[in-house]
């Protein structure tokens, strides 16, 4: 028999604006002990020097991960022209430089390439497996990667500032998997100048911004408080981009034990992913056949009656 987990069966989202100079993963434990929460994950890892939304799924919410993390999301960033650097990052070592220095037009006629259906290749410090080793492991050896090219829906990037002449300050709105070091690694590049990345935010993510979040000081000050649930998001707010479907009372019994049952849906086609609820509570996400949702996910909600 498996040992049970510590803390409170909490589910729902709690939005932080993360600050610089800490991992992802220690934000996530952050909050969980804020909450005192059993369990919790975060939707889509920030690198530790970046700043902006990460949005942490408590309990039954971290079923709904694969739906942020899969949503587009927003970044401000901040390239240093003139420099290349070995982790494409402020933090690296300068391994290439310039003098020539693009101009407004020039860059902004350059950001057309890098909009759409892109390739681009991770950094050679980042989290990808390489041989089931992550890359920055090797990179810190001093090894040398062939990483191949994945592909990046960037929806749109755009010039927003030109503080001086070394220095140019982009907003991009992209799906999962992006680097922003490697767009900025890969723009100093096309304009034969080099370039990496300065500062670093995440604006928005999904459903969450970063005007809502909460910052770590704000977190630690209403810390195993009811001030602090208060600012927990319901765990729906993870699906909304799904279509929703309702669930009868006959058909609790059957979803709850990831069995098919007959929902109210319009207007939804054959095969759709949805969720279903019931009282305005996700019970289920899985797939709309006919008038059944098939579940694939179930929600186990300890506030049921």
């Amino acid at each position: 028999m498996g040992r049970r987990k510590k803390g409170r069966n909490i589910s729902g989202w709690l939005v932080v604006d993360k600050p610089a100079g800490i991992t992802s993963t220690s934000v996530v434990n952050k909050v969980r002990w804020a909450l005192d929460a059993n369990k919790a994950g975060h939707a889509g890892t920030l690198d530790p020097d970046a700043t902006g939304v990460l949005a942490i799924a408590l309990g039954e919410a971290t079923k709904t991960v694969p739906y942020i993390t899969d949503a587009l999301k927003a970044y401000t960033f901040t390239v240093r022209l003139g420099q290349a650097t070995n982790t494409d990052d402020a933090e690296g070592e300068v391994i290439a430089s310039s003098d020539a220095r693009p101009t407004d037009d020039e860059i902004k006629a350059a950001l057309g390439a890098f909009v759409g259906d892109i390739e681009q290749v991770p950094p050679q410090f980042s989290a990808v497996k390489i041989d089931g080793e992550r890359a920055y492991k090797r990179a810190r050896d001093g090894e040398a990667m062939d990483i191949a090219a994945r592909p990046l829906w960037v929806d749109s990037l755009l010039m927003d500032d030109r503080p001086d002449a070394d220095h140019v300050t982009l907003e991009m709105v992209c799906g999962k998997g992006g680097y922003v070091r490697s767009i900025a690694r890969d723009l100093g590049q096309a304009l034969g100048c080099y370039g990496h990345v300065r500062e670093l935010r995440r604006i928005w993510s999904g459903p969450f911004k970063a005007e809502d979040g909460l910052t770590l000081d704000r977190i630690d000050a209403l810390a195993r408080t009811p001030e602090l649930d208060a600012h927990v998001l319901p765990l729906e707010v993870g699906l909304h981009d799904m279509p929703e479907v309702t669930c009868m009372t006959a058909s609790l019994g059957p979803l709850r034990n990831g069995n098919a049952a007959t929902v109210i849906a319009n207007g939804i086609d054959y095969g759709t992913e949805v969720w279903a609820s019931h009282d305005g509570k996700a019970v289920a996400v899985g797939r709309l056949m006919g008038s059944e949702i098939h579940p694939s996910r179930v929600f186990v909600r300890h506030d049921d009656a």
